[in-house]
């Protein structure tokens, strides 16, 4: 490669090494069975933080990953449909769509219509997911193991374990049924939300309400006024699940995320969840809080306690490295774009380089979901461009910042 580039541009250089690294990176993706797809989402998510000449190349192979993911054919999932719910399971439908309407992590989604005429969304695990979930997820951690001397304060393998323990959850669909049933009961009449009601669920099929809609994705041209209503929407649910319904929903992709022809959000894939049935940890709110004053010693001695920091850090350096957090809850209409996110990466990017705060950074296990989902949040809202009311939403539903 060192001879081909000679005598060419810079530029040119760069651009091919950003698509070469792009390209190693979702061979490596493919390889994974299971979790390919779920990778690839959380890698999406933070597409917006990147800068265009890096997120371009990259956006392009999450395409190519997303779709090369082949149907399961009809026989199979008939096969599962019959395995799991019985040889008589046509009687429970009057009719079903065998060519899936979309695809899931680790299965596929099929609309089915119950004897009663109500509409609804079969999932059907793909045979064997989850034995190619686990064998990833063996792999993960190995690597994790692999590369926790390079990661400064950061416990990896304290935190894959967590992830992965969460992330295996998702292979039983009759725990992710409970989840959604709970959630869809507790916001049962919400005038912005809908969770649909769950059928029936086994370990493999899960049978709910269907649901129309477009995704939060399917915003961006839409008029500010709509992306701002719907960004709200999204933010609320993300901060309120815990404290309406006592579950943290664990995965901010907005494909998950669907905006129905009345405004109202829908939610979708209640999978990967944190169960926290007294709301946020009122000591991440009281924290936030300290943050956003500028309180260092406060915020220092929280951030040590909970275990993310040690109490010799330098307080300054650890309030400037907090901005993501801080900055959207210091103002009461906060303006989140792509410009933005990405001024906070290169920001953090050049910390980490730097060995700065980044590298002394820890995220306690019990906060790994609850981390996931607020920056995840964040990138959501700054593909979006959108302006949102994020410290309203803090005062409304993470106790402890309004104190």
């Amino acid at each position: 490669m060192g001879r081909r580039m000679m005598g060419t541009p810079a530029e040119e250089v760069d651009a091919a090494l950003r698509d070469a690294a792009a390209e190693q990176l979702f061979q490596v993706l493919g390889e994974l069975k299971g979790g390919a797809m779920k990778f690839g989402q959380a890698l999406s998510l933070f597409e917006a933080m990147l800068p265009e000449d890096l997120a371009g190349p990259f956006r392009e192979r999450l395409r190519k990953l997303q779709d090369a993911a082949p149907p399961m054919p009809s026989s199979r999932a008939q096969a599962v449909l019959r395995s799991e719910l019985g040889p008589d399971w046509r009687r429970r439908f009057t009719d079903i769509d065998l060519r899936p309407a979309a695809a899931a992590s680790i299965g596929q989604v099929h609309r089915a219509t119950l004897t009663d005429g109500r509409a609804v969304a079969i999932k059907i695990q793909y045979p064997g997911a989850d034995v190619a979930l686990a064998s990833d997820l063996r792999q993960i951690q190995r690597l994790a193991a692999a590369v926790s001397p390079l990661s400064g304060g950061l416990d990896v393998v304290a935190l894959t374990r967590e992830v992965a323990a969460r992330i295996n959850e998702e292979v039983d669909y009759t725990l992710e049924g409970a989840s959604q049933q709970q959630v869809a009961l507790a916001l049962e009449g919400h005038p912005r939300f809908v969770v649909p009601k769950v059928h029936e669920a086994t370990r493999r099929v899960l049978v709910s309400d269907w649901v129309d809609g477009t995704k939060l994705t399917g915003l961006i041209d839409r008029p500010a006024d709509e992306r701002n209503r719907s960004a709200l929407d999204y933010v609320t649910f993300l901060f309120a699940g815990p404290s309406l319904a006592g579950i943290l929903h664990g995965d901010p992709h907005p494909g998950n995320y669907l905006v129905l022809p009345d405004g109202r959000l829908g939610i979708v894939d209640f999978g990967l969840v944190s169960r926290l049935p007294d709301g946020l940890p009122a000591a991440m709110g009281r924290l936030i809080r300290h943050a956003v004053d500028g309180e260092i010693e406060p915020m220092v001695a929280g951030l040590a306690e909970e275990g993310f920091v040690e109490a010799s850090i330098d307080g300054q350096q650890l309030l400037d490295y907090l901005a993501p957090f801080v900055e959207p809850a210091s103002v009461e209409e906060f303006t989140f774009n792509r410009e933005w996110a990405r001024g906070q990466f290169s920001r953090v990017h050049g910390d980490m380089n730097s060995s700065g705060v980044a590298t002394r950074l820890n995220v306690p296990p019990e906060y790994a979901l609850i981390y996931r989902v607020w920056m995840g949040g964040i990138a959501v809202l700054s593909q979006l461009d959108v302006k949102a009311n994020f410290a309203q939403v803090l005062r409304d539903y993470l106790p402890g910042f309004a104190d």
